[in-house]
């Protein structure tokens, strides 16, 4: 069993800066993992994954180039640095691990959420 824990939400200005952890127990080490919003009123979508080695990430079009997904294996952290933040970045963000062979989620697992506030 594998379980998730966000840290490092706040809130800031836009333009801002904020790093978010997810601490995981339990095996991931052959795991891909993602991060993913949900702002108010609208569905979760995918920010960012990474592979399970670490060495291949991607970004949804709208953070690509301000944020940095990273992971570290000796402590088994997932990260996500945010730069230049921007208003419409505000939301609930998730971490999740380890790809639903099934289908039926994109993601086995997930944390409870850490929420980010930007403001003008």
């Amino acid at each position: 069993q594998v379980h998730l824990a966000e840290s490092g939400g706040g809130s800031v200005q836009a333009g801002g800066s904020l790093k978010l952890s997810c601490d995981a127990s339990g095996d991931i080490s052959r795991c891909g993992m993602g991060w993913y919003r949900q702002a108010p009123g609208k569905q979760r979508e995918l920010v960012s994954g990474i592979s399970s080695s670490g060495l291949s990430a991607s970004y949804s079009n709208s953070v690509k180039g301000r944020f940095t997904m990273s992971r570290n294996a000796a402590d088994n952290t997932l990260y996500l640095q945010m730069n230049n933040l921007k208003t419409e970045a505000t939301a609930v963000y998730y971490c999740a691990a380890c790809r639903d062979p099934a289908g039926v989620r994109d993601y086995l697992y997930w944390g409870q959420g850490t929420q980010v506030t930007v403001s003008e």
